[in-house]
């Protein structure tokens, strides 16, 4: 199925348009860059440059915002002074700032050589003359000028009547400005769901509406379908049932700039079924090792799971094959990302020569003549991104949610194929982390027999073991794992040694 329907939902028409509820006059002035009325976003930027990075989804923590852009403003409800009821302002807004130290451009990196950096944020604001006290932790500030001036403007999700009108504009489809709101014609959403904000989320918020649904809204968006709507909504028509099907989602289109084809639709936020009484891996494997109980008969369960994934997403998706080029890139990009850690993070330096030699390896066996298949993927796959739900007969069965990707990653690199060793490389990792985490006495001990039966699962569903092409599982673990050193040296320093302590057992098996 080609991807544009995904992207502009062209199978999935509105059944029914919601009612607009118009701009008023001073918001709509001011979002349209209007001179004549101070403008909405010079009276918000002084209270985003201070609220949006202590937002946990902030990607570019560190480094100063020089200034912000405004891509769309829509009401969703009115922001009238005066009203009795709270209002409800979407906003996409471009935060601009200077490039990471030691930013290497190049394979992908997002944006052009000398151009400013710059992310661009979904927001959701209510706005009120004055916060009642259960919502006082969710304030953001009070506009001086504007058309908000002297109204309090707060984090929207926090409030339940704000968060459940998201729900009804899906549940009920159609255009507000910009914004488009579809949902699939089979399914029914009832007009009265309490929602709750999940608190544990990183790059993006989730709301749950009534044990029913859960709305994951991205906060860092592009022009582009998410992979998180495009695969579940590609395997929605495939019999793999290891992954929620869509139940609506929403969008918005950016202006159109210049003489050249218009930007794809950001895709904002994706309805799912909520998986109730489900546990993910994570809290799983570490209840395992609390108890010191075996975990290896899950783990060959996750493995036949993952694997029923992948083979539905190359029948449901086009695939491709890595030839001696894309196989020199994809080692050439590892070796860059190795040095561009390296030089941020001390500890690598001395395993560096060993790591570089496994991606050679790689890149040897592609100027040999070896080619691997390349197909969509998950992308960002551990422990996190599955979910154990157990029915009234105590069976258990795995689902995987959460197809975004790495978010850090530019959203073409994320939805291009990629072999699918690098959702198992993820998961492997991911087993280290449990098992340090986790305290056991002898944690690699634990992890390689963990390891060893999700392999074996894998390779029951799929007829192909990953351990069988060691080079490419090695190449891809190593990669993994470079990127851990980078973020823990940076977010996490008191985790580093998990792992640094694959770095050493790496590159010691190269050498």
């Amino acid at each position: 199925m080609p991807e544009a329907s995904f992207s502009r939902g062209a199978h999935h028409p509105p059944t029914a348009a919601p009612r607009a509820e118009p701009l008023s006059p001073a918001v709509r002035a001011a979002a349209s860059g209007d001179a004549g009325s101070a403008g909405l976003l010079t009276s918000l930027a002084p209270l985003l440059a201070e609220w949006l990075p202590r937002q946990r989804w902030f990607a570019g923590k560190g480094r100063p915002v020089n200034g912000f852009a405004l891509v769309s403003a829509t009401e969703l409800l009115p922001c009238a002074a005066g009203g009795a009821t709270p209002g409800l302002l979407h906003l996409l807004i471009r935060a601009q700032q200077p490039e990471p130290p030691g930013h290497r451009h190049g394979f992908g990196c997002g944006h052009r050589r000398g151009a400013a950096a710059s992310d661009c944020y979904q927001i959701l604001l209510g706005v009120r003359s004055a916060l009642p006290p259960p919502l006082a932790h969710a304030l953001v500030g009070r506009p001086s000028g504007g058309p908000l001036d002297g109204r309090t403007v707060y984090e929207a999700l926090f409030d339940p009547r704000l968060a459940g009108l998201l729900l009804e504009r899906l549940r009920v489809p159609g255009r507000l400005g910009p914004l488009r709101f579809v949902r699939e014609p089979s399914t029914v959403i009832p007009s009265v769901l309490v929602p709750r904000l999940m608190t544990a989320e990183q790059s993006n918020s989730s709301v749950v509406y009534g044990d029913t649904f859960i709305l994951k809204l991205f906060r860092r968006v592009s022009p582009g379908t998410n992979p998180d709507l495009e695969l579940p909504l590609a395997l929605a028509h495939t019999s793999c049932t290891r992954v929620p099907a869509p139940a609506a989602w929403f969008e918005a289109e950016p202006p159109v700039e210049g003489a050249g084809p218009p930007p794809e639709p950001f895709t904002l936020g994706v309805l799912q079924p909520f998986l109730t009484g489900s546990t993910d891996g994570w809290r799983l494997a570490l209840d395992a090792l609390d108890v010191r109980a075996d975990f290896t008969d899950a783990a060959r369960a996750l493995g036949h799971a993952t694997a029923e994934v992948h083979l539905a997403m190359a029948c449901a998706l086009p695939t491709s094959v890595l030839r001696r080029p894309q196989i020199e890139h994809l080692a050439a990009a590892m070796s860059e990302r190795l040095d561009s850690a390296a030089a941020a993070v001390p500890a690598l330096q001395p395993y560096r020569a060993a790591l570089h030699g496994a991606y050679e390896d790689l890149a040897a066996l592609g100027r040999a003549g070896r080619t691997w298949a390349a197909q969509r993927i998950h992308g960002d796959l551990h422990l996190g991104q599955a979910l154990l739900t157990t029915d009234s007969g105590g069976e258990g069965r795995w689902s995987l949610i959460d197809f975004e990707g790495e978010p850090s990653r530019p959203l073409a690199e994320r939805r291009r194929p990629q072999p699918p060793v690098r959702d198992i490389a993820g998961m492997l990792r991911s087993f280290d982390y449990a098992a340090a985490v986790g305290e056991h006495e002898d944690p690699q001990e634990w992890a390689g027999h963990t390891r060893a039966a999700y392999c074996a699962g894998y390779a029951d569903a799929s007829g192909t073991d990953p351990r069988a092409e060691p080079e490419l599982l090695r190449a891809h673990e190593t990669d993994k794992a470079v990127y851990e050193v980078l973020y823990e040296a940076r977010h996490r320093p008191d985790w580093l040694s998990v792992p640094m302590t694959a770095i050493r057992r790496l590159a010691g098996a190269r050498a």
